[in-house]
C-alpha cells in the first residue's frame, strides 16, 4: 500500500491569486482596457461567486468564463464591443499557465514528503482548466514531484461531486483509507472528501474553526507547511505496519 496525497492546488500549494492578478493584467491592458487593484477585487470576488455556483451545478463552465468577462468588461475604461468573452478567457488562462507561482515553501514542504515518508505519492486534485493548471506547475517545478493530475476539466466533473472522487480511487487503485484530501476549501475540498467518506485537512483555516470541523467532518486542520508536515507523518495508514512503526501514530 502507498499513502496517497490528494493535494488541492490553488492556495493550497500554488498561489492562485498572484497568477490571477498578473495574467487578469496582461490580458485586460492588451486588449486596451483599464487594469487596477480595485478591478482586480471585483474579478476575484464575482469569479469566487460563480466557481461556487458551479459547484453546486447552477452554471456551467461555459457560463462561468462567459459571466466573469463580460461581468468586469462593465467595469473597465475603453472600449469592450467587439471582445469576445470567451476568447479572452481562452487568453487568460494561458497568461496564468505560464505564470505559475509557488506559496512560500511549497515544492520544499513537497520535496520532504518524497524524500521522508515511504510509499507516498502525491496527487493533484484540482477544479480548473487543464492548461492553466498543469502550465502553472510545470513552470514552478512542481510537477517533478507529481504522481498524477486529477484536473476536473478532463474529467467531466467537479469537487466536491463524488464522482470525481470516484474516478481518482479507480485510477489511485487503493483502498479508501490509505488517502486523503489536503486542501484550503470548505466547499469543494472537505465537502468532497465528506462526502467520498475519506480523511481531510483543512489547509490554512479560518471563521469558526470547531463548527467547520464538525459539519465537514474534517479530520486535521493545518496553518502552515510545518504543521501540515507533522499531520501527513501521523496519518495512520491501515496495512502499511512499517509505515505505522516508524512515523505514525493512529487517530484516536
Amino acid at each position: 500500500m502507498h499513502c496517497n496525497f490528494l493535494f488541492d492546488l490553488d492556495q493550497t500549494l500554488l498561489d492562485f491569486h498572484a497568477s490571477e492578478y498578473k495574467a487578469l493584467g496582461i490580458v485586460l491592458r492588451a486588449n486596451g482596457l483599464s487594469f487596477s487593484d480595485d478591478i482586480y477585487r471585483v474579478f476575484k470576488d464575482y469569479n469566487k461567486s460563480l466557481w461556487l455556483e458551479l459547484e453546486k451545478g447552477i452554471i456551467t463552465r461555459p457560463e462561468l468564463f462567459k459571466k466573469r468577462f463580460n461581468y468586469i468588461f462593465s467595469v473597465c475604461e475603453g472600449d469592450s464591443a467587439n471582445l469576445d468573452p470567451l476568447k479572452i478567457n481562452n487568453d487568460f488562462i494561458y497568461a496564468m499557465s505560464v505564470n505559475g507561482v509557488l506559496l512560500d515553501g511549497a515544492l520544499e514542504f513537497i520535496r520532504k514528503i518524497k524524500e521522508n515518508i515511504p510509499g507516498s505519492r502525491i496527487y493533484i486534485a484540482s477544479n480548473g482548466a487543464t492548461i492553466n493548471a498543469k502550465g502553472r506547475i510545470a513552470s514552478t517545478g512542481l510537477d517533478k514531484y507529481i504522481d498524477y493530475l486529477f484536473i476536473s476539466e478532463d474529467m467531466g466533473v467537479t469537487k466536491p461531486d463524488t464522482a470525481f472522487f470516484d474516478i481518482c480511487f479507480e485510477k489511485i487503485g487503493e483502498p479508501k483509507s490509505t488517502c486523503i484530501m489536503i486542501g484550503d476549501s470548505l466547499s469543494s475540498d472537505m465537502l468532497g472528501a465528506k462526502n467520498a467518506s475519506i480523511d481531510s485537512v483543512w489547509f490554512m483555516p479560518s471563521g469558526n474553526i470547531e463548527k467547520s470541523m464538525a459539519e465537514y467532518d474534517i479530520n486535521y486542520v493545518a496553518s502552515s507547511f510545518d504543521e501540515l508536515y507533522t499531520v501527513l507523518v501521523k496519518k495512520w495508514v491501515p496495512g502499511r505496519k512499517e509505515f505505522h512503526e516508524l512515523f505514525c501514530e493512529k487517530k484516536d
